[in-house]
């Protein structure tokens, strides 16, 4: 899927958007990846010697990608935004650096109502950098 497709079906934008390419996607699971390229704005100040990206920020491009899956799934009202409401079991297992290329892994586990449930996983070198499941509200 094109950088176009993923700003028809998400409402974020630069210096925001964390998604670059959709890998694949099923119904329900999608695998996305982005590429940091050490420009990003948040290097300068975490951190000037040891430039990281930060733990939050990839939560974030993995929730992005399960924003993107979404879309289709409400696809018959585009004005519907889903927004977070919860985010558990948080666990950073690798740094990722000026320069890595990560996937972003998000499946649907439960649908109730207007609710969705997620796992998501940020893949460094074939290996779990960040696992969380998150749920979100349209």
């Amino acid at each position: 899927m094109s950088l176009e497709a993923i700003k028809a079906a998400i409402p974020h934008r630069e210096p925001f958007l964390l998604v670059d390419e959709i890998i694949e996607q099923t119904a329900d699971h999608i695998v996305c990846r982005k590429t940091f390229t050490g420009h990003e704005f948040w290097y300068a100040g975490h951190y000037p010697d040891f430039p990281l990206t930060p733990g939050v920020l990839l939560c974030e491009a993995a929730m992005q990608a399960g924003a993107v899956l979404l879309a289709r799934v409400v696809a018959d009202n585009p004005d519907r935004v889903p927004v977070v409401s919860r985010i558990n079991n948080v666990k950073f297992k690798a740094m990722v650096r000026p320069g890595d290329t990560v996937l972003l892994d998000a499946k649907i586990t439960e649908q109730m109502a207007g609710a969705f449930f997620m796992d998501a996983r940020v893949i460094l070198n074939g290996k779990s950098a960040v696992t969380f499941d998150f749920a979100c509200k349209m």
